[in-house]
C-alpha cells in the first residue's frame, strides 16, 4: 500500500458515543507509520457538545442522549439523514505546515462543490464555520439556514479527528430544541428541503471525492473488520 493513501471506512448506521471512542482510540494508538484514515458514517439521534458549548443552549433535549466531546465548536445535533465524515489525518506528516484557517477553508470547499453539483449554492459566514444557504428570495424560508457544520480536534502532535456533517435528508426538528452552534433562532436547512432527490450514499461519496481533491489524497476503501458489531 502506498505510504500516502488514506483508508476510508464506512461504518453505516452508528452510535456517536462508539465512534467518538473509537476515534480517540485510533489516535491515541497510532504512530509515525499508522495510515491516515476517513470514516463515512450516519448516526442516531443525538446531541453533542464542543469544548466551547454550554448545556443552556440545549433547551429541550426530547429524550435524546447529550454528549460532550472534544472537538471544536458549540452544540449541534447528529440524527439519521445527515452524512457525517470524520477525517483522522496526521496533519504534519501529510502536510508540513497547514494552518488550520486554510484547512477549514479547504473543507468548506469541497462541501460548496457538493452542494453546487446538486443545484445548491452553499457559502461561507465570517466568524462561523460551516457552510450556509445564500439570502437569496429563491431560496425562501431556507434563506441564511446553516445546512453543513464542521468540528475538529487537532492534537499537540498535529494529528486531526471529528470532521464533518452535511444535512442531506434528515428530521429537522430536534435543532429547534437547541441554539445550534451557540446561535439563537439559527434555522438548519438540509438538501431535500432544497429539492435534492437523490440519496445519502450519493452525498457521502460526492463528499469523500471532493475531501479527496481539496486535500490532494489517494483514498482507498477497506473492509471495517468489526462490522455488524452489538455496539455500532
Amino acid at each position: 500500500m502506498p505510504a500516502d493513501e488514506v483508508l476510508v471506512r464506512s461504518f453505516g448506521r452508528m452510535r456517536y458515543g462508539v465512534a467518538f471512542q473509537r476515534m480517540r482510540e485510533f489516535t491515541r494508538q497510532r504512530n509515525a507509520f499508522t495510515s491516515d484514515e476517513i470514516w463515512i458514517v450516519e448516526h442516531e439521534p443525538v446531541f453533542t457538545l464542543g469544548q466551547a458549548a454550554g448545556r443552556s443552549h440545549i433547551l429541550d433535549a426530547h429524550d435524546i442522549p447529550v454528549i460532550e466531546t472534544d472537538r471544536g465548536g458549540e452544540v449541534t445535533y447528529h440524527g439519521p439523514g445527515q452524512a457525517v465524515i470524520y477525517l483522522l489525518i496526521d496533519l504534519r506528516r501529510r502536510f508540513g505546515r497547514l494552518y488550520v484557517r486554510e484547512l477549514v477553508f479547504r473543507i468548506e470547499a469541497a462541501v460548496i462543490e457538493v452542494l453546487s453539483g446538486a443545484g445548491i449554492t452553499g457559502e461561507r459566514r465570517n466568524g462561523a464555520p460551516g457552510i450556509y444557504i445564500p439570502s437569496r428570495f429563491a431560496y425562501g424560508s431556507n434563506q441564511g439556514a446553516k445546512i453543513a457544520a464542521l468540528g475538529l480536534k487537532i492534537r499537540s502532535n498535529g494529528c486531526m479527528y471529528h470532521g464533518l456533517a452535511l444535512n442531506v435528508a434528515m428530521n429537522l426538528e430536534p435543532f429547534k430544541w437547541i441554539d445550534p452552534c451557540g446561535y439563537k433562532g439559527l434555522a438548519v436547512t438540509d438538501m431535500k428541503s432544497l429539492g435534492f432527490a437523490g440519496d445519502l450514499g450519493e452525498i457521502q461519496l460526492a463528499l469523500l471525492d471532493a475531501l479527496s481533491r481539496e486535500l490532494g489524497l489517494t483514498v482507498k476503501f477497506v473492509r471495517d473488520e468489526e462490522a455488524g458489531d452489538a455496539d455500532r
